[in-house]
């Protein structure tokens, strides 16, 4: 067996975002990592929309990013620290929309290390010098600067190591052009090591220590080092030299310290809690990430907590002393890895679980009346300030990041009866989490719905001059008339257009400086700019029947055979060629490309005949009319269209010539789209791409998207077809059956759509171009675990848990209880005060989703059981479970002894502590889907030994892991009855699953087990198990044979028992069999054998085996942590197992990954890859140079189009 790798979705988390001018242009963009992703992307200031501009796979991870600029430059280049062992700097390319790599330099082994540096990064602000450092030890610094052509340069390593000792954080001090200087948050363990009794561990210290790059000298020595009273975790450079006092503010447990050398005393402001919170107050209190941003005169910090809450910092400085430091309450946002505050007046969060933000700075909170806390106010120690949050005040959300991460379970299902399955998805964690419906195409946006007199049967768009920025009139073609509508503030119906409304319309155009044209059945209208009318009229019993038309020229066909040409010269004047064309067949569609700037004419007109041909013909004066090309057809085209791809603002900085292109599009009556290649010289047509798209004739139509002309194709559903960051995207339209459309342009949609749906007008927006799946959301209360289907009405049962979170019971009683103290501990004038304060406590509830979730504390839980319809998006059943409940497994059941009714299981676990694993018991609720399928009815609860953390239905019985028990249970009126117990699975069962007489049980830590129930002697028997140990996350069966399994550290194995094994084993009761006779390697006498194996690079949680397309082959779906969706797909050839194994050995050697790592090493982390191919990197051979794609083809002995060809061939068999 074979497989292919391929990513559907790339992962949504951030681990980290930095921000800097990469391009030289003035507008700063946000580079993110995502892991094994790079992305950069900008915020647009007009719009507020942010735009992914380039997403690249770097094959390692991606760790931790810095951006940094030569001291005079107006350029950042970006260090990434990852798991390759070396350092990479990296500069973006705009003109060909890549990242390129200008030093790579080795410094370690490869992987994620303590010892080995990558986890942080830290660079003097000048640009001088950056500091790698591990988590434990090995710190180096390189010096960079320019050499003669100022290219930029990098020294070699300079140790700044230290041993038995952990990094915290580092960061680069702002000194001017002082020596560099580096600070650092380390603790020393040496003395703790050593130390068996524990005490040294407990009174070991962190310490902050500076380390100082003497440039005359060219080494590093530490500096300074000093003892910090409270546990840091974060450090915040401050400006220095002309811009500030220099230092750091050291983030500790509850405090904010600002340190520096000198005379400094060090200023110290406690961390400002919450008034009335929940929480407990002995909790300490943490600043998570923070962003600085300079201004001419002054500089302010703004500081995330642990709860969200955004603070604003600013210092107090005579001279260079810092005397005071204030900070104030900004705004409330959702917990953030890294924030970054933009120039332009953006704070771009990049949110640790759930969507990303885009905010605008509206007030920098100097004149509101929220109170400043100041760190010269008198406090006891250990007493902080209080304030209460608000929404937003300072913050406007201008757009939203959609993420998936982290999805903690997934399954694919077709519950609303439509084309394509959907991915229904349980992501989220705490009160953000969600259940998202994920549909395969582009998320449509409704700007505008009119309904119209009756149905019409085309609409187009047109602009008045060609100067013109938006169009200025919706020209509506109806059965008998035309209606002309201008746009403005609002769309109106005009009577002064110059275009005949009496009749229906073929076509319209802008044509030439500031003309209209209008082609009606009749003839001809040229409308001039001072409405002058000029018409041609149609010879007598001969009427228009098909146009083609462009800003310069017109092609009509008279009776369905007979072409006539038009083409404007100098004077705008239309002028008939004097030739006419003689079709041998029936037309039933044309098409001209767009006028080439700086040229007269579109060289090819495109025809469609009844006689199942395409014809590209000459407009060139010299051969006008002659047959260019010929493409044979299996059925006759509906519409044909010509456009240029990859043009417009992407063509600028394209990768080469060959990338982009003239592309004949052609729409076949059997809802088949081809695209062809059309060459630019002689006409020919090459290198056909084929798709199905529906079950309708397919229209074709040009529409303008991201600047770059695109194809809009119109079938039972509405398809687009364009050119996006370097290639072809084809995806479906989350819409209703549109018929005709136009490309649209206005104020306040710059690039739209208008189309028409049965009698109304449409004008629609597509923003959201790079992502796959449009996504349909519901908001849950805890974090999502599991759910199950209820097959008879495809609701959903979703059971949500949180640990360290109270139930809303426990929240309301604690709520009464600090109102009574409130109103107990005043006295007098203060009671009606107290009173009030009480009361709005009460009543007055923040959303949880914005201002989190009260934190409970450890070994207590919160959980619930939602009954969920997917048809209706709503909740119809919501039971809460009691405090410390913890909800693990879920099943849906129908008992062989009740026939007919289905029932919830539902596993939980009591007191349950994390690492440990120790609980106070375990128990089966058991519940009754009753009133079709909209309620649950409580029936019973079983006690248990120990938390059920895996439930599956099997042969009208019900199959639960007990801890490392195996065990079936029965329905009793009272409780589950339990009929057969298996104790052989090593630790801990996770997941089972069953075909016939079989169990697969996952062990937590030993792969999967094979089990046989055998009836007869009502028996449980482990017969094979697997000879690797896996820590398995998520399982899944392929046949009776063979598992797929993935784990916790990112692998995916497919396991296959040999032809030989038989599941006809005895069980062994008594140990009395030979020792020699038990088992192998400590577990079952058969074991399994590995068939595939893969390594993905996030932690997956789901695997599942689907069809995802309608017709489509079946393969392996799987979802991940970081919120990526990716297939395994078998290969149904040896043919084409060669050619992709010989592709990826190419790309290997060719393309080098862009953080350094060797691929081979990377998709082999802990077990060598086998047979499995990397779609992603053989995807990777369409955005490399030509040249290196034409040596590669031709050791395969193809052409660059057909490996090309092959690749597209591979995926849309599959998937999209």
């Amino acid at each position: 067996m074979f497989l292919y790798a391929l990513t559907l979705q790339k992962a949504s988390c951030i681990i980290q975002a930095v921000h800097g001018n990469f391009s030289g242009a003035k507008q700063q963009e946000i580079i993110v990592t995502r892991g094994k992703i790079l992305e950069l992307l900008r915020p647009d200031s007009n719009t507020g929309k942010i735009h992914s501009i380039l997403s690249i796979e770097v094959f390692g991870e991606a760790r931790s990013l810095v951006p940094f600029r030569l001291t005079g430059g107006n350029k950042d280049y970006v260090v990434v620290g990852s798991d390759s062992g070396r350092i990479v700097i990296l500069e973006y390319n705009p003109q060909k929309n890549v990242f390129e790599k200008v030093h790579q330099e080795t410094f370690g082994k490869s992987g994620c290390r303590r010892i080995v540096p990558g986890q942080y990064l830290a660079v003097d602000p000048k640009g001088r010098a950056v500091m790698i450092s591990a988590i434990e030890k090995q710190k180096f610094v390189y010096v960079l600067n320019r050499d003669a052509t100022a290219r930029l340069t990098i020294s070699s390593p300079l140790e700044a190591h230290k041993g038995h000792s952990l990094v915290y954080h580092i960061v680069g001090i702002d000194v001017g052009y002082e020596n560099p200087l580096f600070a650092c948050i380390e603790l020393d363990y040496e003395e703790a090591d050593q130390d068996h009794t524990g005490e040294a561990a407990q009174l070991a210290q962190q310490t902050l220590t500076f380390y100082e790059l003497d440039l005359g000298l060219n080494h590093v020595v530490r500096k300074y080092s000093e003892p910090l009273e409270d546990q840091a975790n974060l450090l915040i450079g401050v400006p220095g030299g002309n811009d500030g006092p220099s230092g750091v503010l050291v983030c500790c447990e509850n405090y904010i310290i600002y340190k520096n050398f000198g005379d400094q005393t060090d200023i110290r402001c406690p961390i400002p809690r919450r008034r009335h919170d929940l929480e407990d107050p002995e909790r300490s209190m943490l600043i998570v990430c923070s962003a600085t941003h300079k201004m001419k005169a002054k500089f302010f910090f703004l500081v995330q907590s642990e709860q969200g809450d955004i603070f604003k910092i600013t210092l107090d400085v005579q001279g260079e002393t810092v005397n005071d430091m204030q900070i104030k309450y900004f705004d409330t946002i959702p917990v953030c890895a890294s924030i970054n505050v933009l120039k332009s007046g953006f704070l771009f969060c990049a949110s640790e679980f759930g969507n990303h933000y885009l905010y605008q700075i509206a007030h920098l909170g100097d004149n509101d009346d929220e109170p400043q806390f100041s760190s010269s106010m008198p406090l006891e120690e250990g007493e902080t300030f209080f304030f209460k949050p608000r929404g937003l005040k300072n913050l406007v959300l201008v757009d939203e990041i959609e993420s998936l991460s982290p999805v903690t379970h997934c399954k694919v299902a077709n519950l609303l009866n439509e084309d394509t399955p959907q991915l229904y998805m349980a992501c989220g964690r705490g009160p953000r989490s969600t259940l998202r419906m994920l549909r395969h195409g582009l998320e449509v946006t409704e700007m505008a719905v009119s309904e119209l007199p009756a149905n019409p049967n085309a609409v187009w768009t047109v602009r008045k001059n060609i100067a013109d920025e938006f169009d200025a009139y919706i020209i509506v073609s109806f059965v008998n008339a035309t209606l002309v509508l201008s746009i403005g503030d609002t769309v109106e119906e005009v009577t002064d257009s110059g275009f005949l409304g009496t009749t229906p319309t073929l076509s319209c155009h802008q044509l030439g400086e500031d003309a209209l044209l209008q082609v009606y059945p009749g003839g001809i209208r040229h409308i001039r700019a001072n409405k002058h009318v000029n018409e041609w009229k149609s010879p007598k019993k001969k009427v228009i029947t098909k146009c083609a038309v462009n800003e310069r020229q017109v092609v009509i066909a008279l009776n369905k055979e007979e072409l006539v040409y038009f083409e404007m010269d100098m004077t705008g004047q239309l002028n008939e060629y004097t030739d006419r064309g003689k079709m041998d067949s029936e037309v039933m569609c044309m098409s001209l490309g767009t006028v080439p700037p700086g040229e007269q004419r579109c060289r090819f007109l495109a025809i469609g005949l009844a006689d199942g041909t395409v014809r590209v013909v000459s407009l060139n004066p010299n051969d006008c009319l002659q047959e260019l090309g010929m493409q044979a057809l299996p059925r006759p085209a509906e519409s044909v269209c010509i456009v240029e791809m990859g043009s417009g603002a992407e063509s600028e900085r394209n990768l080469s010539a060959h990338e982009g292109g003239l592309f004949l599009y052609i729409g076949l009556q059997n809802g088949v789209l081809l695209r062809t290649a059309l060459d630019p010289v002689k006409g020919q047509l090459s290198d056909t791409r084929t798709r199905y798209l529906g079950t309708r004739p397919v229209k074709l139509f040009r529409v303008r998207i991201y600047k770059s002309e695109s194809v809009l194709a119109v079938s039972s559903r509405s398809w687009l077809s364009f050119w996006y960051q370097s290639r072809f995207h084809l995806s479906p339209l989350s819409y209703e059956l549109l018929e005709y459309a136009s490309g649209f342009a206005s104020e306040q949609c710059p690039e739209g759509i208008v189309a028409i749906a049965a009698n109304t007008l449409r004008i629609l927006a597509l923003e959201k171009l790079g992502t796959v799946f449009n996504q349909v959301c519901a908001s849950l209360m805890y974090t999502p675990r599991k759910f199950v289907i209820h097959p008879p009405t495809s609701n959903l049962v979703i059971i949500e848990t949180d640990h360290n979170a109270f139930t809303e019971s426990t929240k309301t009683e604690r709520k009464e209880k600090m109102a009574e103290e409130l109103i107990q501990g005043a006295e007098g004038d203060d009671l009606a005060l107290a009173t009030e304060t009480a009361e709005e406590l009460m009543y007055e509830g923040q959303p949880e989703d914005v201002f989190g979730s009260p934190k409970a504390g450890t070994g207590i839980w919160a959980s619930c059981v939602r009954l969920f319809s997917p048809t209706e998006n709503k909740t119809l059943d919501l039971i809460q479970l009691s405090q410390n409940d913890a909800a693990f497994s879920v099943a849906m059941c129908s008992f062989a002894s009740r026939e007919g009714e289905w029932y919830v299981v539902v596993g939980t676990g009591k007191d349950v502590v994390l690492g440990s694993r120790a609980n106070s018991g375990g128990s089966l609720i058991l519940y009754q889907v009753c009133e079709d399928g909209r309620k649950l009815k409580y029936l019973h609860t079983t006690p248990m030994d120990d938390a059920p953390l895996a439930l599956e239905p099997f042969n009208g019985r019900l199959l639960v892991g007990v801890g490392k028990l195996l065990r079936i249970y029965d329905i009793g009126k009272k409780k589950m009855l339990r009929k057969c117990e298996n104790k052989h699975i090593p630790n801990l069962v996770v997941d089972i699953q069953t075909m016939g007489s079989r169990v697969y049980v996952s062990d937590v830590q030993e792969s999967i087990h094979y089990v046989r129930y055998r009836q007869a002697e009502n028996q449980l028997v482990v017969f094979a198990d697997d000879t690797v140990s896996r820590y398995i996350t998520a399982s899944c069966l392929l046949d009776y044979d063979t598992v797929v399994a993935a784990d916790k550290f990112g692998n995916v194995a497919v396991i296959r028992l040999p032809s030989d094994v038989s599941d006809e084993v005895d069980e062994d009761p008594t140990g009395n069999r030979s020792i020699w006779d038990r088992g192998l390697l400590h577990g079952a006498s058969q074991k399994a054998e590995l068939l595939c194996h893969y390594y993905v690079g996030e932690t997956v949680l789901s695997v599942q085996k689907t069809t995802l397309i309608q017709g489509g082959s079946e393969c392996i779906i799987y979802t991940t942590l970081s919120g990526s969706i990716g297939i395994l797909v078998p290969f149904s050839s040896k043919e084409d197992i060669q050619f992709m194994q010989h592709l990826e050995m190419y790309l290997r050697q060719e393309h080098q990954t862009l953080c350094g790592r060797d691929h081979l090493h990377y998709r082999s982390y802990y077990i060598p890859v086998k047979n499995v191919i990397d779609g992603d990197l053989c995807e990777q051979y369409n955005s490399i140079d030509y040249k290196k794609k034409r040596s590669i083809a031709e050791d395969l002995d193809r052409t660059p189009n057909e490996v090309a060809k092959k690749l597209e061939d591979l995926r849309t068999r599959f998937a999209f």
